[in-house]
């Protein structure tokens, strides 16, 4: 699949508020205009477009400059499971390194653009900037505990749980974006949502209209507001 990020050298890392989130903070000044050399950035990707596809051959990882993006994989039975959304500053496509081809297919949102980080380039640059290489297995390391925080999810919580927890996650979320950790806009939809928490529509708009009766949330389409971050993270413990 042809590259949607030609380069483009009127951004920079050293310029980038999101800088902080997916590279290490101890990069040395020099060292961030080497990884800033390697970066290749480029138009924005359209809501519903494909930045690439379970199968094609591993070349890249990326992180989200703006908009969001999520992942699937299509199940023994044909049909799609999502397996994670990448909000600004997060970084996806590392499923493909054992394989050398991505298993899952990254689709845009919402109007959306990323920062394309050719591995090969990447892995020379790690064994120079040792801070750039540990960081990169910190990554790797949170995406699986994400993998398995969500089997765990779907294996024993109720729609209650499932629906807090994702809601306690994007509040982290945003919060390490500085922004506001309690009133954000949901950039997927309810089906994505219960997809993802495998569950039905219907349940997911029960649960989310039970959370706000009882005073837990409000919320007025994708716009949220958690009113009760304990007690939210009481129904999920696990994922506060």
């Amino acid at each position: 699949m042809p590259s949607h990020c030609p380069h483009n050298q009127q951004a920079s890392c050293s310029d980038c508020n999101l800088s902080t989130l997916c590279l290490p903070l101890s990069l040395e000044l020099n060292d961030l205009d080497r990884v800033d050399n390697v970066i290749r950035r480029g138009l924005p990707l359209q809501k519903g477009e494909q930045l690439f596809r379970s199968g094609d051959r591993f070349t890249s990882i990326y992180a989200v400059r703006s908009g969001c993006f999520k992942c699937t994989r299509t199940t023994q039975e044909g049909e799609e499971q999502i397996t994670g959304f990448f909000l600004p500053g997060e970084i996806f496509g590392l499923d493909g390194l054992n394989s050398n081809q991505y298993l899952s297919t990254a689709t845009a949102l919402e109007t959306a653009a990323i920062c394309e980080i050719p591995f090969d380039k990447l892995e020379s640059l790690s064994r120079e900037v040792p801070s750039l290489q540990r960081h990169f297995f910190q990554l790797m390391s949170r995406e699986i505990n994400a993998d398995q925080e969500l089997i765990s999810l779907l294996s024993k919580n109720t729609a209650e749980e499932r629906v807090a927890a994702m809601l306690l996650s994007l509040s982290a979320r945003y919060k390490r974006q500085r922004l506001s950790a309690t009133q954000f806009i949901m950039p997927m939809s309810r089906m994505d949502v219960g997809n993802y928490l495998g569950l039905t529509i219907e349940t997911v708009s029960r649960t989310f209209s039970l959370l706000k009766k009882r005073g837990l949330i409000d919320y007025k389409g994708r716009d949220i507001h958690l009113h009760d971050l304990i007690a939210l993270q009481h129904l999920a413990p696990t994922y506060s």
